[in-house]
């Protein structure tokens, strides 16, 4: 398991001298390993989902790509210290990005059009609360969100060892309540807690199954979570701990919304 990796870092030092204000932006940085996760000795597959725990809790980003139901998308997510995401959507040019309590929505002509000339809004959570924008989301594709509940979970299972891609990777299986998947949660506020259970809920859903497929390294390289014959969520990660970076739009192309409602994801 790597000791010390690059961390995040948002950075928005406050302009003077009339100049230009700097954009917030999302970097690499040294960092510790953080501490209070177990390091498990045993191979047993609770043991296992313990140690792809802490080695995603280590590398604290990645590239993604998921299908969400019928939803698909890709993008680079960081999962801590700070929150920051960005998602590309196929069949159109917009895009999402989310910088902790922030979010920046277009970056494409149709959203210059409706905006006078602008590529990009801004917004906040309603009601001025500091809290992240799409939590929602974020929290269906953190690989930590779904590990924490691997881990909660009874019994998880080795299912086999199978090729992903090019990769040879060990497939493990959780059966598990919605309602013990959330409670699991307890790094997430309430709020967060009662979004995840309405979303992974829905249609009356109360028991999912998780498949994780890990690495050689113990990283989880793809989740999926199933239940109640609807659409699968699936999501697949890659890069780990590598050179990502997301950087805030330009300021003279974006339009401050403030903290109006925030506008549905694209789909």
């Amino acid at each position: 398991m790597a000791a010390a990796i690059a961390v995040l870092l948002l950075t928005g030092v406050a302009g003077c001298g009339g100049g230009p204000e700097p954009r917030p932006t999302a970097t690499p940085s040294a960092s510790a390993v953080p501490t209070g996760l177990p390091s498990p000795t045993d191979r047993s597959p609770h043991g296992v989902l313990l140690s792809a725990q802490l080695a995603m809790s280590t590398a604290r980003r990645a590239e993604f790509s998921y299908r969400l139901g019928g939803d698909p998308a890709s993008g680079v997510l960081f999962w801590a210290p700070k929150t920051v995401l960005k998602v590309k959507y196929p069949d159109t040019a917009e895009q999402l990005i989310v910088l902790d309590t922030t979010a920046y929505r277009g970056g494409d002509q149709a959203t210059a059009e409706r905006t006078g000339g602008r590529h990009w809004e801004k917004f906040t959570v309603p009601g001025g609360r500091r809290e992240i924008p799409y939590a929602e989301l974020v929290d269906r594709i953190n690989p930590m969100v779904g590990l924490t509940a691997a881990v909660a979970a009874e019994s998880p299972r080795l299912v086999g060892e199978e090729e992903l891609g090019e990769a040879t990777v060990q497939h493990y299986r959780v059966d598990i309540g919605v309602d013990r998947y959330v409670a699991a949660q307890t790094q997430l506020p309430a709020t967060r807690q009662q979004a995840l259970q309405a979303a992974l809920g829905a249609g009356g859903v109360r028991r999912l199954t998780l498949d994780l497929w890990l690495n050689d390294k113990d990283q989880l390289v793809q989740l999926r979570r199933s239940g109640g014959g609807g659409p699968d969520d699936t999501v697949t990660y890659r890069g780990f701990g590598g050179p990502i970076s997301v950087q805030a739009p330009a300021e003279n192309d974006t339009v401050d919304t403030g903290s109006q409602s925030l506008p549905p994801l694209v789909s």
